[in-house]
């Protein structure tokens, strides 16, 4: 028979103290109550011998804060949000804080029931990347005043805290730069997918080529498809209908690593005639060979940016400011695949 969970009266009965005290102490407040040391040693001792996991649910309930913050992303596997994740851990860490990580797979209504989710376990804040059709569910949080930040895009109809790249800054250094190595025929590689930060980036590269009397060639993968198989197809097929392509784009280091599969399957050639760059630095880049030329966005200055605002706003629920829009400059890191070549290629 599982044994009963003792309640704060229990061991304030064992102790031969109140629960009020056993409260302080289980919550780190022993001696700003001025409770003796060796009275916080003795119930600390003793909560360490039964072993005693406190209620998180019902601390939440009495203090009105659970110490959680939820970060809700894309996908918690890409190198891009996994390291901001580990970068708002240790920050929360070190304000006494603990992170939940959730992916959402752009999936509203997975994103929905998330945050339904962790709203009734009563968590502190939430830091969010959000998918389209969320905007009632972010709205019912400020209006239930749980801090909310939302990262890497923007809701436009809705007025929230938020840190986001400059994306159209980003491509167009790239589009830029591959233009001054020499390349005419440049394709650009996305996700077909409604969402800003992805417009940006295909509005910097389009802009650009504008501006130089170039033509765009796109290809958009639907995000639903957008797996190491389809895309290998997809990529391939877009070389075999555009021979004279001379570099390429990629607008997100996942399509790059699918592109960089692709164009080694149908010409491993290709990886070191073409040009090659994309959006979002990763350490396989720096390590492949050629290297790839990439686009880092500030990923210790973003994460230190999306909790400074969460704390300020845990920090002073009762005097509230104004929302902050920080938006970061990336670093366009210029490595060997994006270099002039000496001749172009021929397929």
């Amino acid at each position: 028979m599982k044994k009963k969970r003792p309640s704060l009266k229990d061991i304030a009965e064992v102790l031969k103290v109140s629960t009020t005290t056993v409260s302080f102490v289980l919550n780190g407040k022993g001696e700003e109550k001025k409770i003796s040391k060796q009275l916080i040693t003795k119930v600390e001792d003793y909560l360490k011998e039964i072993n005693y996991k406190p209620n998180l649910v019902a601390r939440s309930l009495r203090t009105g804060s659970s110490r959680v913050i939820v970060f809700m992303v894309e996908d918690i596997s890409n190198y891009f949000f996994s390291k901001i994740g580990r970068i708002i851990e240790d920050i929360a860490y070190q304000n006494d804080y603990r992170v939940l990580f959730c992916s959402t797979e752009n999936n509203t209504k997975r994103a929905q029931g998330l945050i339904q989710l962790f709203q009734e376990r009563q968590v502190d804040g939430f830091i969010i990347v959000p998918p389209i059709g969320i905007e009632d569910e972010v709205i019912n949080l400020i209006e239930n005043d749980t801090p909310v930040v939302l990262f890497d895009r923007k809701i436009k109809s809705v007025d929230v805290d938020s840190v986001t790249l400059n994306n159209y800054e980003g491509a167009t250094l790239i589009a830029e730069h591959l233009i001054e190595e020499g390349f005419s025929k440049m394709a650009f590689i996305t996700i077909d997918l409604d969402l800003l930060q992805m417009k940006d980036r295909m509005r910097g590269y389009v802009d650009t080529l504008a501006k130089n009397n170039m033509a765009p060639l796109l290809l958009e993968i639907p995000y639903n498809t957008a797996n190491a198989v389809a895309c290998n197809t997809a990529i391939t097929q877009f070389l075999i209908e555009n021979p004279d392509i001379d570099s390429i784009f990629f607008s997100t280091n996942y399509l790059a690593q699918y592109g960089l599969k692709a164009l080694s399957n149908y010409n491993e050639q290709l990886i070191k005639k073409l040009g090659i760059a994309c959006f979002d630095d990763n350490i396989f880049f720096e390590m492949y060979s050629p290297s790839i030329t990439t686009f880092a966005q500030p990923i210790e200055q973003m994460g230190a940016q999306l909790m400074d605002i969460m704390l300020d706003k845990l920090n002073n629920k009762e005097n509230k400011t104004a929302n902050k829009a920080r938006v970061s400059n990336g670093n366009l890191i210029i490595r060997e695949s994006s270099l002039r070549k000496e001749s172009m290629p021929s397929q």
